[in-house]
């Protein structure tokens, strides 16, 4: 269709837009139907509402967005920044080369959810035809703005090719994510089934000694998988149980984490989770305190507020799940993992065709101290709940290569870079050419560091 067709207009809030529009389109980037949470209307409308992502703090939100007609044919979240907080990809010394330059580096252009290391679609459109044509937009609009840089950020595949054909530069990262993929000889169950019991209580795994008791809060639903070899995931089936998984990492490994967890065991502390709904309000009370004092004892505000978090349970519920550690009946720590269950079943989709379930871990404190406790709320649990659940994936989140020795392990993200300024936009493509080759040998010999089993 010829570009004239279109017609750009930049909104100045989310709540400009509406609501089930934007996530139609958003839906509409994953061809099994699948939806990030993190770029949903309603998270991102949440960040405005509470104050969290707002001019107060940095944060100023230009929505742009590609009409045809009255049809909504492509869009993007932008923030114009007066700061490089919240975004985990670090540019600080870009900013500092401008300052010693007399140049201003701020505001600057961003194209992420605030506050969300998470990799996803950053440049919603109908077709690759709009995409393209949404980046020319933002550079123009960035160019019109003077601006000194626009910067996209954890994009995805289909975003990077888009902003590499129009010139941007890549920039690449490492996070460390986890897959329920089984390497043990399991054999899927008659037609594919998978048997579900009444989620009350799920004992410690199977042949498991040092595992903290699971006592859980019923789920959303009121039905829990058993963790059997059924649980079909991406790319093959998933691990049968928490031992099932920890059999497939070497012995050091193995000792290390069951270490780990006896030392959580031995200090008495059990965990529940709960889901959606059943998160009650005093949890996400005790949640908050534990949140918050985790930024106040790095000596940092928290960047999101507890009105945040309340519209979190009122318009995005499902996607929440907590954990939380308690010791002689009380409270003394909370992990929040978000969740995103896949493409629904009514969708008339095979268990193939569907979207992936993937959980994230996103934050967590303690109001006491207790060794190992931060593995065991973080990963061990939420690995466990993801294995009961038929879950494919778990994405630790920004950093940590000590997320290896849990059996995450690297994975490459990537965000693109425009910058105004010709001689520093030629000056930070050869930073990142020297970054990039820098990148791809730590991937290697984090590689060579598999947490698992070398085949025989």
């Amino acid at each position: 269709m010829p570009e004239n067709n279109y017609v750009i207009r930049v909104l100045d809030s989310p709540l400009e837009i509406d609501g089930t529009e934007w996530n139609s389109l958003l839906m509409a980037q994953s061809p099994d139907g699948g939806i990030n949470p993190f770029m949903r209307h309603e998270y991102l409308a949440a960040m405005h509402e509470s104050g969290c992502a707002t001019p107060e703090t940095g944060w100023t939100p230009r929505i742009v967005t590609l009409w045809q007609g009255k049809r909504l044919a492509g869009a993007c979240a932008l923030y114009l920044k007066t700061h490089s907080y919240g975004e985990y990809v670090f540019d600080w010394a870009w900013a500092n080369a401008y300052q010693q330059h007399g140049l201003a580096y701020y505001p600057k252009a961003v194209v992420a959810p605030p506050f969300t290391p998470v990799p996803g679609a950053r440049l919603l459109a109908r077709d690759a035809a709009v995409r393209k044509l949404l980046v020319q937009a933002l550079v123009a609009w960035c160019e019109k703005e003077k601006l000194s840089s626009l910067h996209l950020l954890f994009a995805e595949d289909e975003d990077v090719a888009a902003c590499e054909e129009a010139g941007l530069m890549l920039r690449h990262n490492v996070q460390f994510h986890w897959q329920n993929k089984s390497k043990s000889a399991s054999t899927p169950a008659e037609n594919g089934s998978v048997r579900a019991e009444p989620a009350q209580t799920i004992p410690a795994p199977v042949n498991f000694s040092t595992s903290s008791t699971f006592s859980t809060a019923q789920s959303t639903g009121g039905a829990a998988s058993t963790g059997n070899p059924s649980c079909q995931t991406e790319g093959g089936y998933g691990y049968r149980d928490f031992d099932d998984f920890l059999m497939t990492l070497s012995q050091e490994k193995r000792k290390k984490i069951r270490q780990e967890r006896r030392k959580v065991t031995e200090a008495g502390v059990t965990f529940r989770w709960s889901l959606g709904k059943n998160i009650g309000k005093e949890d996400w009370d005790f949640f908050y305190q534990c949140y918050e004092r985790t930024y106040y004892e790095h000596g940092n505000a928290p960047y999101l507020s507890r009105d945040f978090f309340a519209r979190m349970a009122r318009t995005m519920a499902e996607n929440w799940l907590l954990f939380v550690a308690e010791r002689r009946g009380r409270k003394i720590a909370a992990s929040l993992i978000a969740v995103d269950p896949g493409s629904a079943g009514a969708t008339g989709q095979s268990d193939v065709e569907r979207s992936p379930k993937i959980a994230y871990g996103r934050y967590w404190g303690a109001m006491e101290r207790v060794d190992c406790l931060h593995f065991e709320a973080c990963y061990y649990q939420p690995l466990a709940w993801c294995i009961e659940h038929g879950y494919q994936r778990f994405e630790g989140g920004a950093q940590g290569e000590h997320k290896m020795a849990r059996a995450l392990l690297p994975v490459k993200t990537t965000s693109a870079h425009w910058l105004a300024h010709p001689s520093f936009a030629d000056a930070v493509e050869r930073f990142l050419a020297r970054e990039g080759e820098g990148i791809e040998n730590y991937m290697e010999e984090l590689e060579r560091r598999s947490p698992f089993r070398q085949a025989s």
